[in-house]
């Protein structure tokens, strides 16, 4: 597991309790579509990581490890501050436990918190894993580079640890921002730590 400064762990516990209390029945897999595309969104905006979480490309498409590991416990350990999860036999639903904190977060990072509550939050589980899955998107142009399409449908495999390059999605002038970004991120959390 990274090693997330508290400032980080802050804003994305925060990002999740803004989801989680305005979307009913929020289940993991949900959530975790919910994150990603959070971040898919931020970048393509403004050319730099948003919550600064890595996804792996996963049968269900494209999962941050940790925050999966964290929410498969029986009570989240990363975000116990923040949520709790409830289980039945059907999913993992997160719950808020306590209001949002907008502290973290500038004005167009609400702005595509809110973005994405309003296109995908009435979607379900399944179709956020389709849209994650369409063959323009980065999951599946970097499951087929790698060979991992067939594996998946087949179900040989259920996960990998190939990486979503958001760099893809930039312009010149956008990777050198999104790297400069990456790499102050990476220094402030290893000053904070």
């Amino acid at each position: 597991m990274k090693t997330y400064s508290k400032a980080e762990i802050e804003k994305i516990g925060n990002a999740i309790v803004f989801y989680a209390e305005r979307i009913g029945d929020l289940s993991k897999t949900k959530l975790l579509k919910l994150i990603y595309l959070t971040e898919e969104i931020f970048v393509r905006n403004y050319n730099i990581p948003m919550l600064g979480l890595e996804f792996d490309i996963w049968q269900a498409g494209p999962v941050s490890r940790d925050i999966y590991i964290d929410l498969s416990d029986e009570q989240p350990t990363l975000l116990s501050d923040f949520i709790r999860t409830v289980s039945d036999e059907n999913a993992t639903y997160i719950q808020p436990l306590r209001p949002f904190s907008d502290d973290e977060f500038s004005d167009n990072e609400i702005g595509i918190l809110e973005l994405v509550c309003d296109k995908f939050g009435s979607m379900t589980a399944k179709d956020l894993v389709e849209y994650t899955h369409k063959r323009n998107s980065l999951w599946y142009k970097i499951a087929k580079e790698k060979g991992l399409l067939e594996a998946f449908e087949l179900g040989i495999s259920k996960s990998s640890d190939e990486k979503i390059d958001f760099t893809s999605l930039l312009d010149e002038k956008g990777l050198e921002t999104y790297k400069d970004q990456v790499s102050f991120k990476e220094l402030v959390r290893a000053i904070n730590c």
